[in-house]
């Protein structure tokens, strides 16, 4: 049984070329970073998490709510299998419980937030935005884009950033988790304008500071899908 069930909606994706030596200290035993023509990438992730269940159990209080993170890419070959993967540096949600069970069971790194969402989606144009407030500092990201949605194209950045099917958790030096993550190929829309309105060093220490002032490589939104993430287990490395 898969350990949760959901839906993923109205992804917005801001994203962000880094030096991977920033990354190195996050990177968990038995991955490398992964990269797109040389570039390594982490992102801004807002969406809607819709319908949740956990162990087929469905939770009122936490059926749907958002939640904002900040991720970067990783890869794992295994029997001569590449398999893709994201590590997230921070998850941000509204419930104090779902930051409770991520971080029990997965050794996730989730905080607990007041947050909001604003979907306004006409026939031609979609507006999406995602809020939350960090030390009374109130933070967001937004995105207008057409309301055409389309497959994405092969091999193109925006396949690499979305099409990544595990996540990996450092849970120490020595010790990594896995969990695969099921969904189909989703579409995206076409970006015209966007804000991101995040103080980095703020949310998620010095290091990653200088992202305030960076301008996005790219920025596109997903419309999502139903998604199943499965029982962890633990690499032999």
């Amino acid at each position: 049984m898969s350990f949760l069930t959901a839906e993923w909606r109205k992804l917005v994706f801001i994203n962000y070329t880094v030096n991977p030596a920033l990354l190195q200290e996050y990177v968990p035993k038995g991955t490398t970073l992964d990269s797109y023509n040389g570039k390594c990438f982490v992102s801004v992730i807002g969406f809607l998490f819709k319908n949740t269940k956990v162990l087929g159990c469905k939770m009122p209080s936490l059926h749907t709510f958002e939640e904002v993170n900040l991720r970067f890419y990783v890869k794992r070959e295994e029997n001569d299998i590449v398999k893709r993967g994201v590590v997230f540096i921070q998850e941000i949600v509204p419930k104090r419980l779902l930051s409770f069970v991520a971080n029990t069971v997965y050794n996730e790194h989730y905080i607990t937030l007041p947050m909001s969402h604003n979907w306004d989606i006409g026939s031609n144009t979609i507006d999406i935005s995602y809020t939350w407030k960090h030390q009374q500092k109130e933070q967001s990201i937004a995105i207008k884009a057409s309301n055409n949605p389309k497959s994405f194209p092969l091999n193109s950045e925006i396949e690499f950033i979305s099409e990544h099917y595990f996540g990996y958790t450092k849970y120490n030096e020595n010790k990594t988790f896995e969990y695969e993550v099921t969904h189909p190929k989703w579409l995206y829309y076409k970006a015209h304008e966007y804000i991101v309105n995040v103080d980095f060093e703020l949310n998620y220490g010095k290091k990653f500071a200088h992202l305030t002032k960076q301008t996005p490589d790219s920025v596109f939104l997903m419309e999502g899908s139903a998604i199943t993430v499965e029982p962890k287990k633990t690499l032999k490395n």
